[in-house]
């Protein structure tokens, strides 16, 4: 497969306050990639390195087998980026500003505008000042859209969007994809990234704590159970390996497992089950996971 994003020991010092440091990941063509942590932990700052906005300290950033920092031109053609925050001149129209940032592109996009306007339900005869705070949020969207990028990078991106448009947006992300786009997603809200992409890192205090597969963690972490039974539930009877968070009370028992399911049904089996629910943990649940045993 070909690498779109190749980053190598990435890092920015701002001096006494916290950058990153020796960031490294890369991202696949046809991926959806999440990149994931709280506020404050690196993601924008290693987002706005890797597009040249700001430059490294040290380490080494690629997009399209090209270095984006000496072929930063070249490789902005090719990318829509969404940052966390949008700024623009407020006296202009929305239609204005969008043919405005089509000009810079070697291809009429006249009828994508028109087809992303309708579909973010966007007035584009409005001044940008006379906008919401979510309005100009999709005004963004289209913009980083409206040329049909190669890479889509996105930080942040539903910040101020309803549930509904959240909704229209995430579609649109999937059909972006399935015309082989790749997309770099940056957020805080782990069930978007749970939600779209296949693949995560995980940074931590402007260093990548982990770099996996979304299906290996929904497979190799933790599930939530609830086990009512029959009869009253002995103290230690779950007292097995790979069991925490274990609470009994009379018939029933709830706890969190990480192993061999099958060791645990069998301990199951030997009580004479009334109810019983085996619960996927959420991407938050794992995400603290990571945080508390890299801590």
């Amino acid at each position: 497969m070909i690498k779109v994003i190749e980053i190598n020991n990435l890092t920015k010092n701002y001096g006494k306050s916290r950058g990153i440091v020796d960031v490294s990941f890369d991202v696949m063509e046809g991926e959806i990639y999440g990149f994931i942590g709280p506020n404050g932990a690196g993601k924008s700052t290693t987002i706005r390195t890797l597009l040249s906005l700001i430059y490294p300290t040290s380490g080494s950033a690629k997009i399209f087998g090209l270095d984006c920092v000496k072929d930063a031109a070249t490789i902005k053609k090719d990318i829509g980026y969404l940052p966390s925050e949008v700024f623009y001149y407020d006296g202009m129209k929305v239609k204005d500003l969008l043919n405005y940032s089509a000009s810079f592109y070697n291809k009429d996009c006249s009828k994508r505008i028109k087809e992303l306007t309708d579909i973010m339900e966007l007035d584009v005869n409005k001044k940008i000042d006379d906008l919401s705070f979510g309005n100009k949020k999709k005004v963004g969207i289209v913009q980083g859209l409206l040329h049909e990028p190669k890479l889509i990078i996105l930080d942040e991106p539903t910040s101020g969007l309803d549930p509904l448009m959240q909704q229209k947006f995430f579609q649109l992300l999937k059909e972006e994809n399935e015309k082989g786009a790749t997309i770099l997603f940056s957020s805080h809200i782990l069930s978007e990234v749970q939600r779209l992409c296949s693949k995560l890192a995980i940074i931590k205090e402007g260093k990548i704590i982990k770099i996996e597969t979304m299906s290996s963690i929904n497979d190799n972490n933790y599930k939530k159970f609830k086990v009512e039974a029959a009869d009253e539930i002995g103290e230690d009877y779950f007292g097995i390996k790979g069991v925490t968070d274990l609470v009994i009370k009379g018939n029933e028992a709830s706890f969190l497992y990480k192993g061999d399911i099958n060791a645990v049904m069998q301990k199951v089996a030997g009580l004479k089950i009334v109810n019983i629910s085996v619960i996927e943990p959420d991407l938050e649940e794992i995400f603290l996971h990571y945080y508390e045993k890299e801590a």
